[in-house]
């Protein structure tokens, strides 16, 4: 009895969260088809006029001085930029950390796993300082490669804040992987560049999609550290900062910033729909052979 009252209380708690996740979400796709004056009227009502889903995108795309399209192709160049290198980057640097049995290794891969929880609040004015240095003394300012308000220097800050978690899901899944293999490949005269790329990172494919997956949920939503590196007002800037755009000092288009909001959304829920088993799978496999 008392294990059917427990039971009964963990689908109403199940439930409960349920409906505190969904609401936002079903929140931002309702009101997305609505015009300003109804959603303040009545935000939790069904749009009267479905259409006005189309008439708000409309709006969205034909904005100056959002340039929606531009900023929906900045967010796909630096996502696919960023997630690539980061994979690339900590599955070499995670394989050398397990197979380097060394005091240095040890002390390196747990300096990456403290930087896992210190918050991007502590570091970013340094961070801009920083890059602002850089452009200074080496003369990037005036060059398509500064870092500031451009494309090199936010992808660099995303390699630097994803590489710690990335590092340490790659470091528990290559435990798992044989050392026989490299050892195989060694003999017959790979040298380690080919045994990685070759043998290596394709067994990595399960936490490798997993690692671009989560890395590329939270760049392509991420709306601080765009605003510190890019600022707004810039040529380049990411949808995020194009959606609040439409928040002003005095008036907020609720019906735009709404809709723009669930355009943002989709490719990721989309995205993530269709790939998280692969995301389950890779973090299992890499905590239960790691």
């Amino acid at each position: 009895m008392n294990t059917k009252k427990r039971l009964f209380g963990l689908e109403i708690l199940a439930i409960f969260l349920l409906v505190v996740y969904v609401l936002p979400f079903y929140i931002v796709v309702i009101n997305s088809a609505k015009p300003t004056l109804e959603i303040i009227m009545n935000p939790l009502s069904l749009p009267d006029n479905p259409t006005q889903f189309f008439a708000n995108v409309g709006a969205i795309l034909d904005s100056v001085v959002v340039r929606y399209a531009s900023s929906f192709w900045s967010s796909v160049i630096i996502t696919t930029v960023s997630v690539m290198l980061i994979a690339l980057i900590s599955s070499m640097a995670a394989w050398v950390l397990v197979r380097t049995k060394t005091k240095l290794s040890t002390v390196i891969f747990m300096i990456f796993v403290a930087a896992m929880v210190v918050p991007f609040q502590v570091v970013m004015f340094p961070l801009i300082s920083w890059f602002n240095t850089v452009e200074t003394v080496t003369g990037l300012i005036n060059t398509p490669f500064r870092l500031l308000q451009n494309y090199p220097g936010i992808v660099l800050a995303y390699m630097g804040f994803g590489s710690s978690l990335s590092i340490f899901l790659y470091h528990g899944f290559i435990k798992s992987i044989p050392l026989d293999l490299e050892e195989a490949a060694t003999i017959d005269g790979c040298s380690k560049t080919i045994t990685f790329f070759r043998i290596i990172f394709p067994i990595l494919k399960p936490i490798t999609i997993t690692v671009i997956i989560l890395n590329g949920i939270w760049i392509w939503n991420d709306y601080l550290l765009p605003l510190m590196v890019l600022g707004t007002g810039n040529q380049v800037q990411t949808l995020p900062l194009a959606v609040a755009h439409f928040v002003g000092s005095f008036v907020r288009r609720w019906d735009l910033i709404l809709t723009a909001t669930l355009m943002a959304m989709a490719p990721v829920i989309v995205i993530f729909l269709f790939l998280q088993k692969h995301i389950i799978k890779g973090m299992v496999e890499g905590s239960v052979k790691g």
